[in-house]
């Protein structure tokens, strides 16, 4: 079994591929697959070398670089280890090298881009070490998983610097955007070297006058202290919303997190508590209503709601009733769930408003 280079032109390679047969069909096909990326890798260095340069003098700027050599160099590719002599440059003070291959042929760490692409595919999908396998068992491709761990973070690492600079292009619509709104949740993760960090998530959609949905762009971070990160890529795409849609009304959803608060009346004044948040609480306190009865707790729970997402004013009306349920005498936890339902509603202000079938509880962002 064996994979020869028989010519190589500008712009095309010829390689022979001699594979042995046996009666075995799966020893041939392993044959096979062997023989493909041994000409596979041999293609793929051809590939690398026309990126090099010839060794001339660089002008970068204000440095004037010169080659050291050309030095031979590993690279992982889809079908093993290309190695490859390319020229390194170093300006005449020393310090850091330049390798032009590698900026023009967009090597990752030591990998090309196909290989770095299957990679960061895989490992998006499954853990490290079944990547490791997968590669050995369907692709021939012996790697470790150091390797697959260190170029997967490498490419999320590139993915998100880019993701600085970058904006989701808003599709053309049929219908006038009469509403941006704007949605952001998180919650704390639990990190194994690094204590709780805040994953966040925002939306930024456009609606019709009817209230129908016509776009969302999505926008999330991965955890880290605070939300930094997060709030400035989401303060991008609302600015993009209303630079194309100068005259839509900007409205905002969340839960009760004051920062949350803090950040989107930056940008409206106009928002909403989450239905989902609300009601969560409501829940909880339909023990202290209805203690013993698992049927009178639902309807309490099923009739506050339909207030709260129909009627205006029904925010604070509940409230009091909450207040009032306070004086029974009730089980540990029951009495705790309605302390955190009363404390939730006394904290977004109590004056909660909601326009029928908006399906949320609105107050404004400032309160």
């Amino acid at each position: 079994m064996s994979a020869t280079l028989i010519e190589r032109h500008e712009d095309a390679v010829t390689i022979q591929v001699r594979i042995p047969l046996s009666r075995s069909l799966l020893a041939t096909e392993q044959a096979i697959q062997q023989a493909l990326n041994e000409a596979g890798r041999l293609a793929t260095t051809e590939a690398l070398q026309q990126f090099d340069t010839d060794g001339s003098p660089l002008q970068i700027g204000q440095a004037r670089y010169t080659s050291k050599g050309q030095e031979p160099k590993g690279y992982q590719t889809p079908y093993g280890e290309a190695v490859v002599a390319r020229h390194v440059y170093q300006t005449s003070q020393g310090g850091a090298t330049f390798c032009p291959l590698e900026r023009d042929a967009r090597i990752i760490l030591a990998s090309t881009p196909r290989f770095a692409q299957l990679v960061s595919h895989k490992y998006a999908e499954m853990p490290g070490a079944r990547v490791v396998a997968d590669l050995q068992a369907n692709h021939g491709r012996k790697t470790s998983l150091n390797v697959v761990q260190r170029l997967a973070d490498a490419v999320g690492g590139v993915a998100q610097v880019k993701e600085e600079s970058w904006h989701y292009a808003t599709p053309e619509l049929d219908q006038p955007v009469h509403t941006i709104g704007i949605g952001l949740d998180g919650t704390c993760m639990l990190l194994v070297e690094d204590g709780y960090r805040q994953a966040m998530v925002g939306t930024v959609t456009l609606y019709d006058r009817e209230g129908e949905r016509l776009h969302t762009t999505y926008v999330a971070a991965t955890p880290e202290y605070g939300k930094e990160t997060f709030q400035q890529r989401l303060g991008r795409a609302i600015e993009h919303a209303r630079a194309l849609y100068p005259r839509a009304k900007l409205t905002a959803v969340a839960d009760g997190t004051s920062d949350n608060w803090d950040f989107l009346s930056r940008y409206s004044g106009d928002g909403c508590v989450d239905f989902y948040h609300a009601t969560g609480y409501l829940s909880g306190a339909a023990q202290g209503a209805h203690p013993e009865s698992f049927r009178q707790r639902e309807e309490w729970l099923e009739e506050r709601c339909h207030r709260l997402k129909h009627e205006r004013g029904a925010a604070a009306a509940i409230l009091t009733e909450l207040e009032g349920l306070a004086g029974r005498e009730l089980r540990e936890s029951a009495r705790e769930d309605l302390d955190k339902a009363i404390r939730y509603f006394r904290n977004q202000g109590g004056g909660w408003t909601m326009p029928g079938g908006c399906g949320r509880s609105c107050r404004s962002a400032a309160g």
